[in-house]
């Protein structure tokens, strides 16, 4: 089980923020390095990316160290009001475009600045209060917030959504990150519980998240099919007893084929799965 982050004793500002910042980019390398996932970036192959690879995945989180403790450090006992929105938003785009510096104008990692940075702002903004659910309540919050100078840009995200009439990353934090809270993490316990190995359980929660998010990275490429056939072979996996099982494993091998074969990756997913590895290693259960 990985290394908890200890809140317990009594942290600096800057402290808490360099501890934050450095758990939340390494739940980002581990979530690059995991294996077997369908589709996405890990330790065997770039999934159905011509343009990403496991070391850009690296490069690009490390990029991200200094924005996350900035974002702590400026969130640290602060309550959720316009002026910290503006401050989470001007800081996550300077991140943003520190993070397409490193990588040559490829993104690997926006949706992510936004969940893993909401989080990051919500834990700086009452460290006393760590269970879960208080954290997402406390990121909801900030993003249910208007940030006036957030630039007026349509991503393949947002057409996703508004093309699909689906929930997006906006809508999955306003409501409290409620595919982190209600299944990746109970997952993550579940699978650790029955006896799985680390990363099996990891896989599982991934895979939890994919049996309902409505991925706009799988929307964008492969549509509504596409998409149901995610949830479908994720769906399966997990009711085989996930990746403990030698029949869990045959049906990751089956739905990794089909969304190979779709050109799709859960990038959505792996984001909340980073998030979910972040709020494992802060939060008190």
């Amino acid at each position: 089980m990985p290394q908890t982050l200890a809140i317990g004793a009594v942290l600096t500002a800057e402290e808490l923020a360099e501890r934050l910042a450095e758990t939340a980019t390494q739940a980002l390398i581990d979530e690059a390095r995991l294996s077997p996932k369908p589709g996405l970036v890990d330790s065997r192959s770039a999934g159905a990316h011509q343009d990403l690879s496991l070391n850009l995945m690296v490069r690009s989180a490390r990029s991200l160290t200094s924005t996350f403790y900035l974002l702590a450090l400026h969130s640290w006992q602060r309550p959720a009001d316009i002026a910290l929105r503006q401050e989470v938003g001007r800081l996550g785009r300077a991140g943003e475009a520190r993070m397409m510096a490193e990588t040559g104008g490829v993104n690997t990692h926006r949706g992510a600045i936004w969940a893993m940075g909401l989080l990051v702002s919500a834990v700086a903004m009452q460290p006393e209060s760590l269970l879960p659910g208080h954290i997402a309540q406390r990121a909801a919050k900030i993003a249910a917030l208007p940030d006036a100078f957030s630039p007026k840009k349509f991503s393949k995200g947002s057409h996703a959504v508004q093309r699909y009439q689906v929930p997006g990353a906006r809508e999955e934090a306003q409501s409290g990150f409620p595919h982190i809270i209600g299944c990746a993490l109970p997952q993550l316990h579940d699978s650790r519980a029955r006896g799985a190995s680390e990363s099996e359980a990891q896989v599982d929660a991934l895979l939890a998240v994919m049996t309902s998010l409505a991925d706009t990275c799988v929307l964008s490429r492969g549509g509504l099919p596409a998409l149901q056939a995610m949830h479908q072979g994720a769906r399966a996996v997990l009711e085989a007893g996930g990746m403990s099982t030698l029949a869990g494993k045959q049906l990751l091998r089956h739905l990794e084929h089909r969304m190979l074969a779709d050109n799709t990756s859960p990038g959505g997913a792996a984001d909340l799965l980073a998030a979910t590895l972040f709020l494992d290693r802060v939060s008190v259960v």
